[in-house]
């Protein structure tokens, strides 16, 4: 009860009046603003990779100490893997729908993508599904790392502040996204340009769309670069992380870099894992939150 009321007095506070209703068996009283975050990410099996998603839950409860989070995977067959390890994560379906059948009345679906792509767009219309229905008074999806401008500004700054603090001048970062076939995969692009701005040995590639990693290559070689350090641009360093960028298989970004000359540092952080990346998604969720007013 006195979780409740914090609550109501946040709502109080972010100026939004909760909706009054009859109690179900009609004996009078009030329904209780119940908000929840559930926080939406593909999911990793890599124990390692945990301590991303570990790290972006305990800043969302510090900024919403009274509002309860929970999580869920979008990937089936990450679910699956953790369900033969003894570990059950729910998928966006199922975790809504239990969080409507548990009486929340304000959903707050944050998307832990990086950027706005065919996931996201998958995870809206599971949201709008359940506002349809009616399963909440408001429910809202929370924009990824990278949406507008605005976000992009702060990605640029957010990895300007993350550079390995023993990297020379002369030396280059390359950043690896996921890349995707959706449209959205254009942001990488702008991001490489943005973020060449401020720093021209700073590069963004992606494992599954453009820009490619022979792309990078070239501009390597272009600036007579001769050491590289390796970044995942994904909340977690998970399995892309470990084997396609930093892994010893001859396909591997380290492997291609290595052998065409350059020396090669890979660091297996994922983006969930620094503040500087967190304050985005942090910030999406109030964005959410205000429009419950």
């Amino acid at each position: 009860m006195k979780r409740l009321f914090g609550l109501f007095v946040l709502f109080l506070a972010m100026g939004f009046v909760p909706a009054v209703a009859d109690a179900a068996a009609g004996h009078g009283g009030t329904k209780a603003v119940k908000a929840g975050i559930l926080l939406v990410a593909f999911g990793t099996s890599e124990e390692s990779a945990q301590v991303s998603f570990d790290h972006i839950e305990t800043k969302v409860r510090q900024a919403y100490p009274d509002i309860e989070v929970r999580w869920a995977y979008t990937s089936h067959i990450i679910r699956r893997k953790l369900a033969g390890q003894g570990k059950q994560l729910d998928s966006p379906e199922i975790a809504l729908a239990k969080m409507a059948d548990e009486g929340f009345t304000h959903v707050v679906v944050q998307s832990l993508h990086t950027i706005a792509g065919a996931e996201y767009h998958d995870l809206r219309r599971v949201a709008d599904s359940f506002a349809l229905m009616g399963g909440f008074e408001r429910i809202a999806v929370g924009d990824p790392m990278m949406t507008t401008q605005e976000d992009m500004k702060r990605t640029v700054e957010a990895m300007l502040a993350v550079l390995p603090g023993e990297r020379k001048k002369d030396e280059a970062v390359v950043f690896m996204g996921h890349g995707t076939h959706h449209p959205a995969n254009a942001f990488y692009a702008a991001l490489n340009f943005q973020v060449q701005r401020r720093d021209p040995h700073l590069f963004i590639g992606t494992v599954e769309g453009y820009p490619e990693l022979d792309t990078i290559i070239a501009l390597l070689q272009e600036n007579s670069i001769k050491k590289v350090y390796l970044m995942p641009l994904m909340s977690v360093a998970g399995d892309h992380a470990k084997n396609d960028m930093a892994g010893d298989e001859a396909d591997s970004w380290k492997s291609v870099l290595t052998a065409e000359g350059f020396e090669v540092v890979p660091i297996l952080k994922g983006t969930a894992e620094f503040d500087e990346f967190v304050a985005i998604w942090v910030d999406h969720i109030g964005d959410s939150l205000s429009g419950f007013r």
